[in-house]
């Protein structure tokens, strides 16, 4: 041990980022005098934690593959020397957490090892981007964890030159939120019947996982330019849920959703003289045909009980929900009806019910949504339905402070044209 003598007023030891100050007084003066002191160097500093998945990994090794073609967890952790008897209780222990069975090809895996042993301690498995898998060898103990997320704040603006799906998309802008925009501005504008200088903008924040973006947000604040038309979408919270208002004050939130499938080409309108394309003779459609590839998922365009869900020889297979009194809506040609859907079901709206097929009298795959008012069948595309409530007198105030920033934030959010993209992308 190292031993020194020091005369000081005031010794500081720097001890894990710390200081620690010694002095000794007069009692008298009260003044500080130099007084010798033996100490003794530390010998050890003591360690900082090295976390890895959570794991002080100070002392191990670190191993980092990729899941081969048909590897198991045996094949994987055979290497490192784990008996076949732990691999075997880890297998059973953690069917509850994850099924060692669906270690998939090409996912990342990771083995740490004391640098004093040759057999692996722990095992690390990342099924997804967001969550990973600790399988604490020696104790035969498993557990799953979320990694941290940042929120990255976005915001885009984009020109229409060919449809909303494309010019968003090559903005990078990614499909569920193209789907949240479409629902949102649905029964403002007929995105059938865009015109190219029609404009977009939209806020919201990505979620992202070691620098890899692995979700979005929804959306926080959204414009559209049609036909020269301006439409904001402004978040504000009424009654304890936060809806989205037009400029107004009017709620952009519908009984219904504006369509059945997510956003979506509209392959054949209601029309009380169509040519039927099977039975090769005119006859009415009363329903809205929309074009999706065989499983596309099928929603409820609003809350209510479903009546039937079954299949016949024209329908295919179907769902028909009553929403009320009033509105019923059916969903025909389904591959598959969802399970749980049968009469007496409750269903909110954007459940689920079935998925896009071409069962029944159909050439090919898409969902034929028929649509009842006071049981009569009508043209869902030409139906007003109305709106939820608007902003009240008590929250106007409030509403248009909130209106003003977001109006000025959309402002700001310059467009992009496809061309501009691709200048600052070289």
């Amino acid at each position: 041990m190292v031993k020194k003598w020091i005369g000081i007023s005031a010794l500081v030891i720097a001890l894990t980022g710390g200081y620690f100050v010694m002095e000794k007084k007069n009692s008298k003066a009260d003044e500080v005098v130099a007084e010798d002191f033996e100490i003794e160097e530390l010998e050890e500093i003591v360690k900082v934690e090295n976390l890895l998945y959570g794991i002080d990994v100070n002392g191990l090794q670190i191993t980092e593959g990729l899941v081969g073609k048909n590897q198991t967890l045996s094949s994987i952790l055979s290497p490192f020397n784990v008996p076949y008897e732990i691999i075997d209780q880890i297998a059973k222990k953690s069917k509850d957490i994850f099924d060692v069975r669906k270690i998939a090809f090409n996912k990342k895996f990771t083995v740490l090892t004391p640098e004093d042993s040759s057999q692996a301690q722990f095992f690390i498995y990342e099924p997804n981007p967001s969550e990973y898998v600790v399988f604490k060898l020696d104790e035969v103990e498993i557990y799953k964890e979320e990694k941290p997320v940042d929120l990255r704040h976005v915001e885009k603006g984009g020109v229409i030159t060919n449809n909303l799906s494309s010019n968003m998309g090559e903005l990078g802008i990614t499909n569920d939120l193209i789907d949240q925009f479409a629902d949102l501005f649905g029964w403002y504008v007929n995105f059938q019947g865009l015109q190219k200088g029609d404009e977009f903008k939209v806020v919201y924040k990505e979620k992202v996982i070691d620098d890899i973006v692995v979700g979005i947000t929804d959306i926080e604040a959204a414009y559209f330019q049609h036909k020269g038309q301006e439409y904001h979408a402004i978040p504000f919270e009424q009654n304890g849920e936060v809806n989205f208002f037009d400029q107004e004050g009017n709620s952009f939130k519908k009984s219904f959703l504006r369509d059945p499938v997510k956003y979506t080409r509209i392959s054949s309108k209601y029309n009380l003289r169509r040519f039927h394309p099977v039975q090769k003779r005119y006859k009415p459609h009363l329903g809205t045909d929309y074009a999706a590839a065989t499983g596309t998922e099928i929603r409820t365009v609003g809350d209510g009980t479903v009546v039937e869900a079954r299949f016949t020889s024209a329908n295919g297979n179907y769902v028909k929900i009553k929403h009320n009194d009033t509105y019923t809506t059916q969903y025909l040609h389904m591959s598959k009806i969802a399970s749980g859907m049968k009469p007496g079901t409750r269903v909110k709206q954007g459940q689920v019910i079935g998925f896009v097929g071409s069962t029944g009298l159909a050439t090919g795959p898409h969902l034929c949504f028929r649509f009842w008012k006071n049981g009569k069948q009508v043209d869902w595309l030409a139906e007003k339905i109305p709106p939820a409530d608007p902003i009240t007198k008590e929250n106007r105030e409030a509403f248009e402070r909130v209106k003003m920033e977001k109006i000025s934030q959309i402002a700001a959010i310059p467009v992009q044209k496809k061309e501009e993209k691709l200048l600052a992308e070289k």
